[in-house]
């Protein structure tokens, strides 16, 4: 195998390792230890922010430094591309880790529950905890007065943890595990207890009332949407919320009765029935609860969008209506937005918005995410605003006036060659690629000093089909390739050959795969 072609599939590896599903042992513990590449993924599902320190999934990254150098957990469960981060929270010390992976024994992509990680220490080292499932002769829940049937979810496919969230106060940790529900542990992760929610016809329950439904996620037409979890947040009043497909619902004692509240149709209810993101707005007086909403049924007005409620949930407002959100993060009064259309700013408390789709590095302009990449996630450290997207994590510390661009950084001249990461003079990534979903490809190289860099794309019978120079810095540079002719045409599948070429002598030379 030559040198490019290790280094083609090291990129691969890196850079997508986040789709991937490879069956690996479980580290029962794991520890912290340098990351060579930086993040170990492009595509940025998690940020989680802890005063300096900026916690990144998926495959648990820390930089305490603004990312001028970057830790990652040692285990076995995300190194190896089994699993990845579903779901981060940091409270002080205390760090858990919602594992996932997809899997494909059956011949489809099903999202799976693969445990925990769970330090104690502020992440120096991690122990690993089971899925939240229960046992096959768990079919009744006892809840207050009444003994309820309940499915037993004993697989862990269709139950990873979307979300977590560890209440320090009561030492208790909450997830939102899909088919499994949302649970609670008060043993650090030992044991599981399932929460009872409203069924779908129903708005409240408390465990004083007699009821006589069934508790069972929604499979097919049987079973209840509000029974499936997908977000979960206990907030500084120790309020538990819980979003589902079927609405909000909001405990305000410790998780025994709850209050769902769902779309309808009304300028002050929520915009859609499935939540799948509740943060909280640290300010002064009773903190503002964002939700996100996505459309998934309530009727013809339900829609994607956001809602904040400033009064414990008795009122909604709606903001960014048809916007497709996931992630919210806070500094003061502002708020920040990410979501498939860009990342969003107010400063007014969602009265106005600005939207930001163009990023580039405001040192290394020929460094940008790709247009149109959807923004996953966002987080506030001490001095930094940090923003995942599918093609790069982002940090402004101007409050997204300018940014720079982290990726996963793979060396041309690595200090210590491997097989997998040999000495090469340049390379493309992703290779394989592919216009429509990809954009780009970029070709990496390195600069003994400033100057123009000729880059020429050749066909199969190397005929000249594009040709175009870029100046550059010093250093590693990044130059891209929308796939596409001198004439703007879309070219066919198959093999196209580089070359660049750029100050003193540098030259080099490779191959991309286009592939629809």
């Amino acid at each position: 195998m030559s040198n490019t072609l290790r280094l083609y599939r090291a990129v691969s590896f890196l850079a997508l390792m986040a789709t991937c599903a490879v069956p690996s042992a479980i580290a029962q513990d794991a520890r912290l230890v340098e990351s060579e590449f930086g993040i170990l993924a492009n595509s940025v599902a998690n940020l989680h922010a802890n005063a300096d320190s900026l916690w990144v999934g998926p495959f648990l990254n820390l930089t305490v430094d603004g990312g001028a150098s970057w830790l990652l957990a040692g285990a076995d469960s995300l190194g190896r591309g089994a699993n990845r981060v579903f779901s981060l929270d940091v409270e002080g010390d205390v760090v858990w880790v919602g594992l996932g992976r997809s899997d494909r024994s059956t011949g489809e992509s099903v999202q799976t529950a693969a445990g925990f990680l769970v330090s104690t220490d502020g992440g120096n080292t991690f122990t690993y905890r089971f899925p939240q499932l229960d046992s096959p002769g768990d079919d009744t829940i006892e809840y207050g007065v009444n003994t309820l049937s309940a499915l037993a979810v004993i697989v862990p496919q269709q139950s990873p943890p979307f979300d977590i969230d560890y209440d320090p106060v009561r030492d208790e940790v909450w997830v939102a595990g899909w088919a499994s529900g949302i649970r609670r542990s008060a043993d650090g992760g030992l044991t599981w207890s399932r929460a009872v929610l409203p069924p779908d016809d129903f708005d409240y329950v408390h465990p004083d009332s007699l009821y006589n439904f069934r508790v069972e996620p929604q499979r097919g037409g049987t079973g209840e949407l509000n029974h499936m979890g997908f977000a979960v947040l206990v907030d500084e009043e120790g309020v538990v919320w819980a979003g589902t497909p079927a609405g909000l619902n909001r405990s305000e004692d410790g998780g025994s009765s709850w209050q769902r509240f769902s779309h309808d149709g009304t300028s002050t209810s929520l915009p859609g029935n499935w939540v799948i993101s509740i943060e909280e707005q640290p300010l002064p007086g009773r903190n503002p609860v964002w939700i996100s909403t996505w459309n998934s049924g309530g009727g013809g007005t339900a829609q994607f969008g956001a809602a904040v409620t400033r009064d414990g949930g008795e009122t909604f407002t709606p903001v960014l209506q048809g916007e497709k959100v996931y992630d919210f993060a806070f500094r003061g009064e502002t708020v920040y937005v990410a979501s498939d259309g860009g990342l969003f700013i107010s400063e007014d408390g969602g009265l106005t918005w600005v939207g930001i789709r163009d990023f580039r590095d405001r040192l290394r302009p020929e460094r940008f995410i790709r247009p149109g990449a959807s923004v996953f996630s966002v987080a506030t450290t001490t001095t930094a605003l940090w923003v995942g997207t599918e093609d790069g994590l982002l940090r402004s510390t101007d409050g997204g006036q300018t940014w720079l661009v982290n990726r996963v950084e793979i060396p041309t001249n690595p200090a210590t060659p491997t097989d997998e990461v040999p000495r090469v003079d340049a390379f493309a990534y992703p290779n394989p690629f592919s216009p429509a979903i990809d954009r780009f490809v970029r070709l990496r190289y390195e600069l003994a000093g400033a100057g123009s860099v000729r880059i020429r794309i050749l066909d199969f019978g190397m005929g000249l089909v594009r040709e175009w120079t870029d100046d550059r810095a010093p250093g590693l540079g990044e130059s891209v390739w929308d796939g596409r002719d001198a004439g703007g045409s879309r070219l066919a599948n198959g093999p196209y050959f580089y070359t660049i070429t750029g100050p003193s002598g540098f030259q080099a030379k490779g191959k991309i795969l286009v592939i629809e």
